[in-house]
């Protein structure tokens, strides 16, 4: 299974992260203001959340490392501001 970190000191809490995961894996704690990882077990290791995250604050372990093939396109003319 696909360890997900997050350095909350680094999360800005934008939620870009949680938005691009193509499985939910990611959520955002209102209280907190910060993502956290909800289940793990479903995540595809497509390092989409680790690449559009602005401050780098997610990085995953024990994955294989495959092409990254999720693309939302619409969502991606969103984050455009944060790239």
């Amino acid at each position: 299974m696909v360890e997900i970190l997050i350095k909350k000191e680094a999360c800005r809490g934008c939620q870009i992260c949680a938005e691009i995961c193509p499985t939910d894996v990611l959520e955002y704690n209102a209280a907190e203001q910060k993502v956290f990882v909800k289940n793990a077990a479903d995540c595809i290791a497509c390092l989409s959340c680790t690449y559009i995250c602005p401050s780098s604050a997610i990085s995953q372990q024990d994955f294989h490392n495959v092409k990254n093939f999720y693309r939302d396109l619409e969502f991606s003319v969103k984050a455009k501001r944060y790239l």
